[in-house]
């Protein structure tokens, strides 16, 4: 198995894939979990490996999967009562669990943020050199689907400037900076077809004003520029958030399709995160379930509740939610 998770695991960092490795590292009987035990998390939810039952595994699906924005590593904990928090882990009580207690590390795998750089001047050199050193998957234009890039920095120096600027602009690229004085960098953008709004989204002069003046400072100018701008990581607070529900932050549900989602006990709460999964209660147990599709759901067929859709952590809730619905909603 060991062997079988590596080799997905290159497979999907070579094709830039984010996921999350989740080990085994502590095991506390009863539980089917042992140490060294390993599985993928995917971001549809999909998961590759073992790393315990159903109810486990439901719990650290939802842990992973608000960890892949932040890309922070987290020792979770998972455990069947209730226990003083632990300094550097988070502890999330499961009561599904068969009576034992693990933990598991989950460290999240991301591709690089890809940057392009446009022109051949020696900031754009000095900037792809240093952008590389920094870990960002450094790239050209031509050949490049700027829908996946995270930057686009212009440093041509007059040379075919609007239509990369339009292209990047258009394709919602985060961080868009041309390199031109101030006086040339607004003579440029007043000739562009774009709203006022989006106009505003381009940086110019690009980088930030450290003074510098040798092309290399002007590159680490605009890469500091990219960083401290990029958007702040909502991941880490919804895994804090978890552990203080003793279970999970329940947010809105993401924009898929299917039948609207639900939670019993007016328990969805409505705070909707970038990560775009949202997290909803398992009306039998409590538990806190992420909404993908490779958690266990079930659509109410008739009744008040027509059309509803329900998480389940496993099919044994499940199963009896199926049985009569009605004993577990809202009147």
């Amino acid at each position: 198995m060991h062997r079988e998770i590596e080799e997905r695991a290159r497979e999907l960092t070579r094709h830039k894939v984010p996921y999350v490795h989740a080990r085994v590292v502590l095991a506390e009987r009863p539980t089917s979990a042992k140490p060294g035990d390993e599985a993928l998390v995917l971001a549809d939810g999909t998961m590759i490996g073992f790393v315990g039952g159903t109810c486990g595994e439901t719990t650290i699906r939802s842990q992973g999967l608000s960890l892949l924005e932040s890309g922070e590593s987290v020792l979770l904990r998972i455990t069947p009562e209730p226990e003083p928090a632990q300094p550097g882990k988070v502890t999330v009580v499961n009561e599904c669990l068969s009576g034992g207690t693990f933990e598991v590390f989950l460290e999240p795998v991301l591709p690089p943020a890809t940057l392009v750089v446009v022109g051949a001047s020696p900031i754009a050199v000095a900037l792809r050199r240093v952008a590389a050193a920094a870990g960002f998957d450094v790239a050209e234009l031509q050949g490049t689907d700027l829908a996946t890039a995270t930057a686009v920095v212009i440093a041509s120096h007059g040379r075919d400037e609007a239509d990369p600027l339009l292209a990047a602009v258009r394709a919602g690229v985060p961080y868009v900076a041309l390199v031109a004085s101030p006086r040339r960098g607004a003579g440029v953008l007043a000739d562009l077809d774009l709203t006022a709004e989006e106009r505003r989204r381009i940086r110019t002069p690009a980088g930030l004003d450290i003074g510098a003046r040798t092309a290399p400072e002007v590159a680490i100018s605009i890469l500091a520029q990219l960083v401290a701008d990029r958007p702040r990581p909502a991941g880490r607070q919804a895994a804090d958030d978890d552990a203080a529900a003793a279970g999970g932050v329940t947010t809105a549900p993401d924009a898929g399709s299917g039948p609207p989602a639900r939670a019993v006990s007016g328990s969805l709460d409505v705070a909707t995160g970038s990560r775009g999964v949202g997290n909803a209660t398992d009306p039998v147990c409590g538990m806190q379930v992420a909404m993908v599709a490779a958690s266990l759901h079930f659509d109410v067929p008739s009744g008040a509740h027509a059309g509803e859709r329900y998480w389940f952590c496993g099919p044994g809730c499940l199963r009896a939610f199926a049985a009569d619905p009605a004993a577990y909603l809202p009147g």
